[in-house]
């Protein structure tokens, strides 16, 4: 029998200490060759917009895939999970389960590349994916000051007294982007612009950034110049980049990237990189990757069937 889950029931079983671990796991195995990840792809048709993505995670007993359609000014997400055995295990409504896997993901990626010690930490964006970055990026590192800026005033201000509340760190309600970036330990970007929204010259040499608001090779949080400043670039995976990364794409183009820069996630976690001596900027760019999806879900699915959440469907 496979399971339906839906939002109610993942808000309730989801824990983000869960799901970096499972994300982490599932990096090594991709980095090992073990699991199998394949890049989105999309199908355009009139009036919505169709996007799909798969994987195999043999360390979560499953393979699967996550589609999700954009029509109508909404988006619906669904991820579809089965046994290794091929049998049909859960269909799952990911929307809340999309930020705090993608959320994961940066905690992974800070936890492997940020500088030891206390971090101060300048946030892009005031979404709720925003709050999940905030989220799990505390659970790996010691943030002495959260800094914030969004376009919208009382947006950055309500989010700032939120996240100080919720988790008990310093949080600012920084007047302007540059105000947020310069002084920070880790960058984090999460917005839905299609245009750079920090300069190069904002951030510390020692900085991790982490772009994870666009995957669309036609936008760019950052400029090409702060991607030519990178000591090192790591990707969460190169195939998906060299898609839909849009800040590496126009580096590139611009003549201020080689692909064969790019690190993967998965090469970090599974023990394969070193880092290069002396201080350096590192950028991480996160376009999502289905396997990513694969590891939330199937640890939400473990939680559903330990405590009795979800409606029990048959098929096949």
């Amino acid at each position: 029998m496979a399971l339906i889950l839906r939002e109610a029931d993942v808000q309730e079983l989801i824990e983000m200490d869960d799901v970096i671990a499972a994300v982490t796991a599932a990096m090594k195995e991709l980095g090992e060759g073990t699991a199998q990840n394949e890049p989105r792809r999309r199908a355009f048709a009139p009036g919505g917009l169709l996007n799909v993505m798969f994987a195999a995670y043999p360390g979560g007993r499953c393979t699967g895939l996550k589609a999700y359609t954009v029509a109508d000014g909404h988006v619906r997400f669904l991820i579809v999970l089965f046994g290794l055995d091929g049998s049909l295990e859960a269909l799952i409504e990911a929307d809340f389960m999309g930020a705090y896997r993608t959320g994961a993901a940066s905690a992974v990626a800070a936890r492997a590349l940020a500088r030891p010690g206390p971090a101060i930490v300048g946030m892009i964006g005031a979404g709720w994916q925003a709050a999940t970055q905030a989220l799990a990026i505390s659970r790996v590192l010691e943030i002495k000051e959260l800094r914030v800026f969004s376009r919208h005033d009382e947006r950055r201000s309500e989010f700032a007294r939120e996240q100080e509340g919720q988790l008990g760190v310093a949080t600012i309600a920084a007047g302007s982007a540059e105000l947020a970036v310069r002084g920070a330990d880790v960058v984090v970007t999460m917005t839905t612009s299609p245009t750079p929204v920090i300069e190069a010259d904002w951030v510390e040499p020692h900085a991790l950034v982490i772009c994870a608001g666009s995957n669309w090779r036609n936008k760019a949080e950052i400029t090409p110049d702060l991607v030519a400043r990178a000591q090192t670039v790591v990707v969460d995976q190169l195939a998906a980049a060299q898609l839909e990364s849009g800040d590496l794409i126009a580096a590139h183009a611009a003549g201020k990237f080689d692909w064969s820069r790019a690190v993967e996630l998965g090469s970090v976690v599974a023990g394969k990189w070193q880092r290069p001596e002396g201080a350096g900027i590192t950028l991480f760019e996160s376009h999502g990757l289905a396997l990513w999806d694969l590891a939330a879900g199937s640890i939400v699915l473990a939680a559903a069937r330990e405590r009795g959440f979800g409606e029990e469907v048959r098929l096949f």
